[in-house]
């Protein structure tokens, strides 16, 4: 199995698949998932032609867990070993959820000179905490649950929480029980450690000073019935503060719409890579 490991640090391991040639794109998963959450859009970037490469953030899917490094900073060092030591050119950049923070850290920390696109999916970017002056936001109690749970019975919060992630209820049986005991058996093995820090991130984690960093060609794609990360909070401000964007709702679209809507998802994919 495949894994971008450092010789100064025998802890540093991630997993990584890496798949077809072409111009590559690097798919970033969300929490508290792996790199298995991207199956239903991999098929379809490989058959445009392109490389694909997933992984798993530390501590989650194969990859390690480490004690550190868990804030944006050390994550999206992460994503730029994986594009180093892979020798990655001219990348083009997916982010669901969390994994949107990855992608804006790194035009920041490493600028855009070796990006050629991203793409945001029902994206954190740029703020889920609620402020003063971000009103739409998770209001501070509920984030403090979310906390709170995880440290008191993280297994039981997560399959719970996998059923707000798709708006699954008795009247509204989005996806199927398999589905959700699969991305609950992915995220009940994830390290505590790492569910917990990489939470704490991306609840607390203010991405606005950072907007004006992304200078690549962007897409913002977002369920307008998003209960993980509500729109008003993420994509529309987003679509406002990215000045080359593309901005797509996916109408009753939840957090989870690379399940529950793939096809949809998969042909506003496809739109963007083809049209230049």
């Amino acid at each position: 199995m495949p894994y971008i490991k450092k010789q100064d640090d025998k802890s540093f391991e991630l997993y990584y698949e890496d798949f077809g040639s072409g111009q590559p794109i690097i798919l970033i998963h969300g929490w508290p998932l792996s790199g298995k959450s991207w199956e239903l859009q991999i098929p379809v970037l490989l058959n445009l032609g392109y490389r694909v490469i997933s992984y798993d953030r530390k501590g989650f899917g194969k990859s390690a867990p480490t004690l550190e490094g868990y804030d944006y900073d050390g994550l999206a060092a992460d994503l730029h070993e994986i594009i180093t030591q892979l020798d990655l050119k001219n990348v083009i950049l997916f982010g669901f959820s969390m994994g949107g923070g990855e992608v804006v850290r790194y035009l920041t920390n490493y600028g855009s000179e070796n990006v050629d696109k991203i793409a945001l999916i029902s994206s954190i970017i740029p703020l889920v905490k609620q402020k003063d002056d971000n009103p739409q936001g998770v209001p501070q109690e509920d984030l403090d649950g979310i906390m709170e749970n995880l440290k008191k019975d993280r297994v039981t919060f997560l399959e719970t929480f996998h059923k707000n992630f798709y708006n699954y209820g008795l009247l509204s049986q989005t996806v199927s029980q398999k589905q959700l005991d699969y991305d609950w058996s992915i995220a009940s093995c994830a390290s505590p450690i790492a569910t917990i820090r990489c939470a704490e991130s991306w609840a607390n984690t203010d991405f606005r000073p950072e907007l004006g960093n992304v200078k690549v060609k962007t897409l913002i794609v977002h369920g307008d019935n998003d209960q993980i990360v509500p729109i008003e909070t993420s994509a529309q401000q987003a679509a406002k503060g990215i000045a080359d964007n593309d901005f797509v709702t996916i109408e009753g679209g939840p957090h989870g719409l690379n399940i529950t809507h793939a096809e949809h998802l998969n042909q506003i994919l496809t739109k963007f890579l083809t049209n230049n």
